[in-house]
């Protein structure tokens, strides 16, 4: 097999405790040929151990070249490396988000991007594609419903022993400006907890879950609630309501929270439907060849039949043989730039949702999608779905909307 020589751009937690080892593994068909961290000491340090030029700077990794794809592990907003790696004629394997605002992804060419959502290709989650398919498919689905509980990244990570980056201000600073403008460019709004609530949460960590849902069912149809709790806590809870797209008009629930001194990370994802529910329950992300349980609930006869299924495959791994396939096939990622975007769009909906009710005023990116954005189901534009709250919860305007959460 072809091997793919590879940047790494962002030498933080995840390229340590995931992407570091995983290629060390599949050296059979990756090699890494450069590294980059704004940290140039740590850059070094990993330079030196797998000995290969470290960098400081990603444009002037960019511009030396010596590898055919660049693996995007950076923090914040994506979207200018991204764009940056692919003029110069790089594949590109982007870690979520892919950018905070649709701006930064305005030309950007399609054929050689692909998006890291491992749960994507998760062995279990690959299995309830097919479980659901012999259940009818996405249009029998009555509802999907997704809960995380999110402990401190620390505690998740105590096992780790990753080696910190601490670039120093003016390194960072032009990144973080580059941030807060493509934030203007999306929202429109100065109101920094809504700013962290789509950069962190939503886009941060959600987007996960709006990933497995695009994969399942396609992005939702509609957002008619969005609560926020409590409002002197951050990162807080959120729960998002709304409608699944297809003939099927089944409906979702997703509630994300962050709870410091929980236990241990869980995550489950169930779908209903005619003939039974398919449930996922996922480990930690940073748990290698931790397997994700599928429990499938049946009928046979008159018999209730409970089906678990275990692999141990690592989605990250799955993820990278897809990312070889890609560069080395022109096989199609699951997410490329189109689903991207739609997630970047379900994330403005779930703002606007959420601010319109809240009383902060948004513009940008976030507002303008929702100016007669025509529902596939219903063929009327989602401002219906975006109706702002009575002052008693009382949806005005949707009576199934429910009421939101306090700011």
């Amino acid at each position: 097999m072809d091997t793919v020589r590879v940047g790494i751009a962002g030498l933080g937690v995840v390229a340590q405790v995931v992407y570091l080892p995983l290629l060390a593994r599949r050296r059979d068909i990756f090699r890494i040929a450069a590294v980059c961290d704004l940290d140039g000491g740590h850059a070094g340090m990993f330079g030196r151990e797998l000995g290969v030029p470290a960098y400081d700077d990603p444009t002037t990794m960019l511009d030396r070249g010596g590898f055919d794809a660049l693996l995007v592990l950076t923090p914040g907003s994506h979207g200018p490396l991204v764009r940056a790696a692919l003029d110069r004629g790089h594949w590109v394997l982007c870690e979520k988000p892919l950018a905070y605002s649709r701006a930064e992804l305005d030309g950007v060419p399609a054929d050689r991007l692909m998006v890291g959502y491992m749960k994507q290709y998760d062995p279990a989650a690959q299995r309830l594609l097919e479980a659901l398919h012999e259940a009818g498919g996405p249009s029998g689905i009555r509802h999907l419903d997704v809960t995380v509980l999110h402990p401190s990244d620390e505690s998740q990570l105590l096992f780790a022993r990753a080696r910190p980056s601490r670039p120093a201000l003016e390194r960072l600073a032009p990144y973080v400006e580059a941030d807060e403008r493509a934030l203007t460019a999306a929202l429109g709004t100065p109101s920094e907890r809504l700013r962290r609530l789509y950069s962190r949460v939503v886009l941060g960590s959600v987007c996960h879950d709006l990933s497995l849902m695009r994969l399942f069912a396609g992005p939702p149809d509609t957002v008619d609630h969005v609560a926020v709790w409590p409002a002197d806590a951050f990162p807080p809870s959120v729960e998002v309501s709304g409608v699944l797209s297809g003939e099927g008009a089944g409906r979702f629930g997703l509630r994300w929270h962050y709870l410091h001194g929980y236990p241990a990370y869980q995550e489950t994802v169930t779908l209903h439907h005619e003939h039974g529910s398919l449930e996922l329950r996922f480990p930690s992300p940073y748990l290698l060849n931790a397997p994700t349980r599928l429990t499938v609930v049946s009928r046979v006869g008159t018999t209730e039949r409970t089906t678990v299924h275990q692999d141990v495959a690592e989605a990250f791994e799955r993820q990278l043989l897809a990312f070889h396939r890609f560069v080395t096939q022109d096989e199609p990622p699951l997410t490329g730039l189109g689903g991207g975007l739609e997630d970047i769009v379900t994330a403005q909906r779930i703002i606007r949702r959420y601010a319109r009710w809240a009383g902060i005023p948004v513009s940008g990116e976030c507002a303008e999608e929702g100016r007669g954005r025509p529902s596939s189901r219903t063929g009327r534009s989602d401002l219906v779905e975006e109706s702002v709250d009575g002052p008693n919860g009382e949806s005005v305007g949707n009576p199934f909307g429910g009421g939101a959460g306090g700011v």
